[in-house]
């Protein structure tokens, strides 16, 4: 899965390495959590040209009576997304990216949780397979939410999670986003396990663990060699 995930990077960057128009201002964020608002890139319906805007991280399907289930929603396993009510429209229709440079998951140790951070070439910006959507809210307004697609773990996560974000060759984003591309079984291929010659993980502070804290000591590497053998030896 993935609860939590950092982009660190300016807007400016963002912009430049996903090729898409201005959006607004956005700094830099180390402990992004459930149902606040995140960057999503998504194709224009009848341009060739990427938009990036903000939307609800918790995926609320267009048909929900109300927001409550948004906080469950913030992943889709890539193996059911094409059949769950509330993601198969978005497979063929609500297909974005997320923007990141870093996610984090946690490992019990013990009676506790230890979290770590996984990046991608040395932390570089990366995109996040996701699927997104819009619903009325009793007010009348439209609220964009978006969910972040899951796979199998890689020889990396494998070691903290059995589950990781579906993370995308940048080769791929074109056909990923690309809105005349309704074949949900060929997108779908692309939702594989990371090569995990590409990442590296490191345990980080518990700092993590809340939402409060968002500054660049969540995602420094700490000291656990205990912890570290039993992972890596």
């Amino acid at each position: 899965m993935c609860g939590r995930y950092r982009l660190s990077r300016r807007k400016q960057l963002v912009e430049e390495y996903f090729d898409t128009a201005d959006w607004h201002d956005w700094s830099p964020r180390y402990n992004i959590a459930p149902t606040q608002p995140v960057p999503v890139i998504r194709q224009h319906p009848k341009e060739a040209v990427r938009q990036l805007s903000l939307m609800r991280w918790g995926l609320t399907p267009s048909w929900a009576r109300d927001s409550s289930g948004a906080a469950q929603m913030i992943n889709a396993r890539a193996e059911t997304a094409s059949i769950k009510p509330a993601f198969r429209d978005a497979m063929k229709s609500g297909r974005c990216l997320i923007p990141a440079d870093g996610f984090y998951e946690w490992m019990r140790t013990g009676k506790t949780k230890q979290p770590f951070c996984f990046e991608v070439n040395n932390g570089k910006l990366f995109g996040f397979a996701g699927l997104w959507d819009r619903w009325k809210n009793p007010s009348g307004q439209w609220v964009k939410s978006c969910s972040i697609l899951t796979t199998t773990s890689n020889a990396v996560t494998a070691a903290v999670h059995d589950r990781m974000p579906a993370i995308l060759d940048p080769d791929s984003y074109e056909l990923w986003l690309d809105p005349g591309m309704t074949n949900v079984a060929a997108v779908s291929e692309l939702l594989k396990p990371f090569d995990a010659r590409l990442m590296r993980c490191y345990p980080v502070s518990t700092r993590i663990n809340s939402v409060v804290n968002d500054d660049p000591e969540c995602s420094a590497p700490v000291e656990l060699a205990e912890v570290q053998d039993r992972l890596f030896s």
